[in-house]
């Protein structure tokens, strides 16, 4: 027996992103004069939503207004660099095509704004997920580790908890599947380490796609 639905969180999970974030932030940092970022600082920074990386980024103790024109700045260039080098994590696309060929529901959870969560999936993974949810603060709904947006998905797709499982990359992940009461999967090829994964709580992790789909098939 599989799981009826697969929540996947979408940064450092089905999508790397990486390339992109890192570039314009520091787009962003120049344009705004401030020191330049790495990209295993970036990797780091990343899984609870842009204006909590914008806040990372910029040297402790920037001001509301400074953290507000480096957001405005990296908003303009992510905009229009967003795809320059983002793809799917190789294995991906058949990992989803495999799940939803075997009758199990696929969906997307993540803290980058709706806005921009759902053309990237349109795009990335064209009519792979029956339902996406991105980052909605402004409408009330908490971003991840706050288990709404997964609630909302279970009750759009009438799946109760004990029959759907989480898929991320990180410890916002780990604590998104705790908090909403589902099991979690966590691979290791997003934007975390097993260590920091392990330390987090997890306690499935695994390197491949394809382990992903046999622990999804296979509950």
């Amino acid at each position: 027996m599989s799981y009826k639905l697969a929540i996947f969180d979408l940064d450092g999970t089905v999508l790397d992103t990486l390339e992109d974030l890192y570039t314009s932030c520091n787009v962003a940092l120049g344009a705004t004069g401030y020191p330049q970022r790495t990209l295993e600082e970036i990797r780091a920074f990343v899984g609870n939503g842009i204006r909590k990386l914008m806040e990372r980024i910029v040297p402790t103790g920037t001001s509301v207004a400074e953290i507000d024109r480096v957001h405005a700045a990296f908003t303009a260039h992510y905009t229009e660099h967003s795809a320059d080098k983002t793809a799917p994590y190789a294995g991906v696309l058949q990992l989803l095509a495999d799940l939803r060929a075997a009758g199990v529901k696929t969906a997307v959870v993540s803290n980058k704004a709706h806005a921009a969560t759902v053309p990237l999936c349109a795009h990335y993974f064209p009519s792979l997920f029956d339902s996406i949810a991105g980052e909605r603060e402004g409408e009330g709904i908490p971003k991840k580790p706050a288990p709404d947006g997964v609630f909302g998905i279970l009750r759009e797709l009438s799946v109760a908890a004990a029959d759907a499982v989480y898929i991320g990359d990180s410890e916002v992940d780990v604590a998104t599947a705790r908090n909403a009461g589902l099991d979690g999967i966590f691979v290791t090829w997003g934007f975390r380490t097993v260590a920091q994964l392990r330390e987090a709580g997890a306690t499935t992790i695994v390197d491949t796609t394809d382990e992903v789909k046999a622990l999804i098939l296979q509950k």
